[in-house]
């Protein structure tokens, strides 16, 4: 049985054809790889990039690519809490795995560091508008 072998395809010296792109890069866009023959990857650094971002989607989050544009457009591209930055973080519940909505980087930061504890939170607002709440924990 076997399996079936691309093309073989002429490339100058110090190049090399990308299996999953097709183009012809120079070895510097290539990581390196002791058991290749050649001793680079298969797929040039772009498309393993690329990929490796889609399985980190599908393995932490259980979405993809197409699904995490769809909640970005949305959110008119924007983090949901501060309305002001770019949305690029995935927000989940960290006990569920229950993807909220992308936010930015400080947003998604706050969020973590207040234990994504909603009574923290009210405290935090409270103490913000200048009304400090009484209870301890």
């Amino acid at each position: 049985m076997g399996y079936t072998v691309g093309l073989a395809v002429e490339t100058p010296e110090g190049h090399k054809c990308c299996r999953k792109c097709g183009e012809i890069k120079p070895h510097s866009e290539w990581h390196r790889n002791a058991r290749a023959s050649d001793g680079l990857s298969a797929r040039c650094k772009a498309c393993r990039k690329a990929q490796g971002r889609s399985d980190h989607l599908r393995r932490k989050y259980g979405i993809t690519e197409a699904e995490l544009d769809q909640m970005i457009r949305a959110q008119g591209g924007l983090c949901i809490i501060c309305l002001r930055a770019p949305a690029v973080h995935v927000d989940h519940c960290h006990k569920t795995g229950r993807v909220r909505g992308v936010l930015c980087f400080n947003c998604n930061t706050g969020i973590g560091l207040l234990k994504e504890r909603p009574d923290r939170i009210r405290r935090a607002i409270r103490y913000l508008e200048g009304t400090r709440g009484s209870q301890h924990s």
